[in-house]
């Protein structure tokens, strides 16, 4: 019951954090269907569509989880100037977040990821893109609009899908700026810019992408606390999150043995954004003062929620809340 005090504690300070999200801006698009042959024409299955459906995905993903749980959230990013782009821009004000950081790029593809579902299962993913860095002029504007709003942050989310947004120069001076305004630097990175994110407060690898960075397979815990301790020696992060899927997660700190987290999911039918639950609800917390382990197992609670959910899904605050009164 205290356990639960602290965390419904935390979850209402929720609404007074206020925190930036850059990174990769995608579209989730979902095909639903049914399978009831096999085409003539190659061995596939034929899916015959019943309906279509747009998420926000990659750091908008992350943006729309912070929104369901109550929280302040800004986005940065660039969108193409097609129709998903507006698409983005549209949602987004439609759930009442500000856009005045996404910035649109002419002749640029925005990310679009099509998946063709049937009876609950992933049949094929499609993927449309521009892969690569914005022009030097959409980095400036971009720069200066992270400059002008970091006063009024708690702090940022870096959310890194390796689609180019995230360059070094990029990731070097926000992470810079964020330590001498004294706000937190939370990361969800990619393998191509992981030792680009050194000095950030809170790294957030899932366990392939931490043992490809470390050079270390995982096989065991003993393996698990290798990885744990090269990395953060080489990131120099105060904290790192290693998301282990149906296992849970463990945390690591300076100084101190690794925390295993177990996975609180009954039921997994889908991880698709989970690392993005995980990372916004984190934010969350540490906006509201909570201690990094204590944000690590609340959003381990969001995780085992999203993954239950077929799709790009959202926990809300009431279903947080539910879900550690059953487990208490």
């Amino acid at each position: 019951m205290r356990q639960q005090a602290m965390f419904e504690r935390i979850l209402n300070r929720f609404g007074k954090a206020n925190v930036l999200v850059i990174g990769d801006i995608m579209m989730d698009r979902f095909i639903w269907g049914k399978v009831s042959r096999i085409s003539p024409e190659a061995p596939v299955p034929v899916v015959l569509v019943e309906k279509e459906t747009f998420l926000l995905g990659g750091a908008a993903n992350v943006v729309n989880n912070i929104h369901s749980l109550g929280g302040k959230v800004l986005p940065c990013g660039v969108v193409g100037d097609d129709e998903m782009g507006q698409k983005v821009v549209s949602e987004l004000k439609r759930m009442g977040v500000e856009t005045r950081g996404i910035f649109v790029e002419e002749g640029r593809q925005t990310t679009v990821k099509t998946r063709i579902v049937a009876h609950q299962q992933q049949v094929v993913r499609i993927d449309r893109e521009t892969a690569g860095p914005p022009r030097p002029s959409t980095l400036r504007n971009l720069s200066e609009f992270l400059r002008e709003c970091m006063k009024n942050l708690h702090g940022i989310i870096m959310s890194d899908y390796g689609k180019g947004l995230l360059t070094k120069d990029l990731i070097r001076s926000t992470i810079r700026r964020a330590r001498e305004a004294r706000r937190f630097v939370l990361v969800d990175p990619k393998l191509q810019n992981f030792f680009h994110y050194k000095g950030a407060t809170v790294v957030t690898p899932n366990m392939s992408e931490a043992s490809a960075a470390a050079g270390i397979g995982i096989t065991d815990l003993a393996s698990l606390r290798r990885v744990g301790k090269v990395l953060q020696r080489r990131l120099r992060c105060d904290v790192l999150v290693v998301t282990r899927g149906e296992e849970g997660m463990a945390i690591f700190e300076p100084h101190q043995e690794p925390y295993l987290v177990p996975t609180v999911a009954r039921e997994v039918y889908d991880v698709t954004g989970a690392g993005d639950t995980v990372i916004g609800t984190m934010a969350l917390a540490l906006a509201g003062g909570a201690r990094a382990k204590d944000a690590a197992r609340l959003a381990n609670y969001a995780a085992g929620i999203v993954v239950a959910k077929v799709g790009t899904a959202t926990v809300t605050r009431k279903e947080l809340i539910e879900a550690i009164r059953e487990r208490q």
